[in-house]
């Protein structure tokens, strides 16, 4: 074979052109090295910090203290316990269905409760812990401290739950607190709350859940690889929330309570000079502290479905027709508008009637009063003396006169769930009703019967103003400055003074409606009244009370005012199906003025 003959140039080029490739790749995957490097250092050099910080680090939330609610003497009414609750997270488990029954042998809770659990925990990451049963018992927490360790992923953690010293007498004037659920916390900022926090549901907690809750803090704890804690410091601190002074004097309150005995209904107690609220009921009650973690079943069953509807607040949202409790505010009217004076005398034969009209409208009282003046008609409560007043009046001066006294609108009292009533008037019947107003509504009118819609706490605003004698002191619960203002209408001294002796005559003088409350140590001053249930026929004017089923009868109204010639206390009472306001109400709001009296000096 001949010898292959060498090519030196071709050879030294190949050769260069590979260096040349070779160089190329060595420096493309250095760039590439490079930029990787660059990459991860500069450009992501913040998040995998971030992240081997995290590694190191924990941040956890630190949940503020829910704020405390006193009444006005610094009695406490809504503090916080200590409850401890069960939490367990799935990753640490071994096996989730078998760790779940084991804990019943410690735990107790019922069949419900754990497939409850086992749904919620189909969408819960595994990493993050889902609670299994709030406040448990000491035996509980006991128990399991001792065999913790043959429970992975379970873990019992401490927390403050609210506590209502005063449940049934402040059920509802105070609220309670829940869990709060996704919709609320949906609209809240998701800072300040956590799906496992507390939340005002009604009265003051709701009204005032912002202040109450507080701002939560960060903790933050240094670990190392072992998960070994090395440290732990406060990074954020927590702002507990607000304290709250109450106007409420919860001996008053009790006492108001407990004057109902067996009735149901409402009453309110107001300071006449500054508009804070002494006591505020609505009876009955019921246990708030059963729904902090979530009342059972069946005893919310037994809640809602009570005739005596003990959840529904009669205080705020009891809409009643005010009776012979607007007649001092017709009387002031009549007087202001010059149609009557203290002298001016009419005979009341029983009967009313309108010019040309066969209708009869009906004295309490068969046969009628004789002649009366304005006094003696407050006194005795002459339904016709208030018919033709009215009448006279007219709906539209009526209306206005009673306006400025904030009947059929909110009060704006700092609390939750007030309900705004009706003052009627023209305008009011033809935008909802679509109808013209009859002149035989401006009689009953007179009288607090037709469309009136008053609630209890519209009443003891307007009984404020009427017994300090036009100074309208905003009525209010939590203890703050208000800004005291006139009526509009100048109604002269002599005028108030007329109104004032009528309803002190009420209950003093020989013939009043309400004289059986009498007090021999101090004057009082009122007016009772009946909210009618259902309308009457003309046959039935004067049947007996005690005829009548018990859910038939008239709701019981008493408004009053003491001591009479220097008003201290405006006290509003609604006794449901008491039929007469002097028998039912009376007694009611006698016992709530004695209480007051016996307690104003401690």
């Amino acid at each position: 074979m001949g010898q292959k003959l060498k090519q030196p140039f071709v050879e030294r080029r190949i050769f260069t052109e590979r260096v040349i490739i070779a160089s190329l790749v060595v420096i493309l995957v250095f760039i590439l090295l490079l930029s990787r490097y660059f990459y991860l250092q500069i450009i992501k050099h913040e998040y995998y910090q971030q992240q081997a910080e995290q590694n190191r680090i924990k941040y956890s939330r630190i949940n503020p203290t829910r704020g405390l609610i006193y009444d006005r003497n610094g009695v406490l009414l809504a503090g916080n316990i200590t409850a401890y609750r069960l939490n367990f997270i799935q990753e640490k488990a071994q096996q989730k269905e078998d760790s779940l029954d084991m804990i019943r042998e410690l735990i107790v809770f019922s069949d419900d409760e754990l497939n409850s659990i086992k749904e919620k925990l189909k969408f819960n990451p595994v990493f993050k812990p889902i609670t299994i049963k709030e406040k448990l018992s000491d035996t509980e927490v006991a128990e399991f401290a001792v065999r913790k360790h043959q429970f992975p992923g379970f873990d019992i953690e401490p927390y403050l739950i609210r506590k209502y010293l005063f449940p049934f007498e402040l059920s509802h004037l105070i609220g309670f607190v829940g869990k709060i659920n996704p919709n609320e916390l949906e609209q809240q900022q998701p800072s300040l709350y956590a799906p496992s926090d507390y939340f005002g549901k009604t009265g003051l907690e709701k009204f005032h859940e912002q202040a109450l809750h507080g701002i939560p803090g960060q903790l933050v704890t240094e670990i190392n690889a072992q998960g070994k804690q090395l440290s732990q410091k406060i990074d954020i601190p927590p702002v507990n929330g607000v304290n709250l002074k109450l106007t409420i004097d919860v001996k008053l309150q009790q006492a108001t309570y407990q004057a109902f005995g067996e009735e149901t209904g409402a009453a309110i107690a107001v300071d006449v000079a500054s508009g804070e609220v002494l006591s505020m009921v609505s009876k009955p009650g019921y246990d708030t502290n059963d729904f902090i973690n979530g009342i059972s079943h069946e005893k919310f069953k037994i809640l809602s479905e009570s005739p005596e509807k003990p959840l529904f607040d009669r205080s705020l949202k009891g809409g009643y027709e005010p009776g012979s409790t607007i007649k001092p505010y017709i009387a002031l009217a009549g007087l202001y508008y010059g149609l009557i004076s203290r002298d001016y005398i009419m005979n009341s034969t029983g009967v009313y009637q309108l010019p040309n009209q066969n209708r009869k409208y009906h004295d309490w009282k068969q046969g009628g009063h004789g002649k009366v003046n304005v006094v003696q008609s407050l006194a005795e409560s002459v339904n016709v003396y208030f018919y033709d007043l009215a009448y006279r009046l007219g709906i539209d001066r009526i209306h206005d006169f009673l306006k400025p006294f904030k009947f059929g609108q909110l009060t704006g009292i700092d609390t939750a769930g007030e309900k705004k009533g009706i003052l009627p008037s023209r305008q009011w019947k033809q935008t909802n009703r679509n109808m013209i107003w009859f002149p035989g509504e401006t009689v009953i009118t007179g009288i607090g019967q037709g469309y009136f819609v008053l609630t209890p706490i519209q009443m003891a605003q307007a009984l404020s103003i009427l017994a300090s004698k036009g100074r309208v002191a905003p009525i209010h619960l939590i203890q703050k400055e208000m800004t005291i203002e006139p009526l509009p209408m100048k109604i002269s001294e002599a005028h108030w003074q007329t109104v004032h002796q009528g309803m002190t005559d009420v209950i003093n003088s020989a013939k009043g409606t309400g004289k059986s409350i009498k007090s021999d140590e101090f004057l009082i001053a009122g007016k009772s009244g009946t909210s009618q249930v259902y309308g009457k026929s003309e046959e039935d004017i004067y049947k007996k009370v005690e005829e009548l089923p018990k859910h038939l009868r008239n709701h019981a109204l008493f408004i009053a005012f003491a001591p009479a010639d220097k008003p201290e206390v405006a006290v509003v009472v609604v006794a449901e199906h008491g039929a007469s306001g002097t028998k039912a109400a009376a007694p009611i709001a006698r016992k709530i003025i004695d209480a007051y009296m016996e307690n104003r000096h401690e």
